[in-house]
């Protein structure tokens, strides 16, 4: 008997379970190749609060800590709004940053959680520049709005590390 109440226990709660997970975590990789050498592409890029400096999208960056592990910096976006990220890792000799979302901000950027990477590479006599992300949407629960769903976190991501790209590339091609 005991069983039979065991599996019929399992059975009326297992689909339940099944709804009640919560967001499953995104990922979005850009990358552009640009003509100039790393060490140039780099210089441009290696401050992590010079974002205002070649993206296009971001109206101000105001940091503290330089480009120390546990830096912060507070973006300003054009669109309006602000997100403060913290820096968990710099590497210069490799030409590479890693940093995650400190503060969310979801009427400014629908993402509830984000950690990204920058990194600069050599290709032949170029530079690959490649942007990595892991993200949540906004609105963690089982049923988000629209502007909260993983639709529209993927758009955004895509489209903040896409325009910073391109404005990159075009700011350090124009100098050629």
């Amino acid at each position: 008997m005991p069983r039979l109440l065991t599996l019929i226990a399992a059975l009326l709660l297992a689909p339940g379970l099944a709804f009640a997970h919560g967001p499953t975590p995104q990922k979005i990789e850009e990358t552009i190749v640009i003509q100039a050498p790393p060490a140039a592409v780099w210089l441009m890029v290696k401050d992590f609060a010079g974002l205002a400096k070649w993206h296009a999208a971001v109206a101000n960056c105001d940091g503290q800590g330089g480009n120390a592990n546990g830096a912060t910096r507070t973006v300003t976006l054009k669109s309006g709004g602000k997100l403060v990220d913290g820096l968990d890792e710099y590497d210069d000799a490799g030409k590479s940053y890693g940093y995650r979302l400190a503060q969310e901000n979801l009427e400014a950027f629908p993402v509830s959680y984000y950690s990204a990477t920058l990194t600069v590479r050599a290709k032949g006599d170029a530079s690959e520049v490649e942007w990595t992300g892991r993200y949540y949407r906004g609105d963690t629960g089982n049923y988000p709005p629209e502007t909260q769903d993983d639709a529209a976190a993927t758009a955004a991501m895509s489209k903040f590390f896409r325009d910073g790209l391109e404005s990159l590339k075009a700011k350090l091609e124009a100098t050629r």
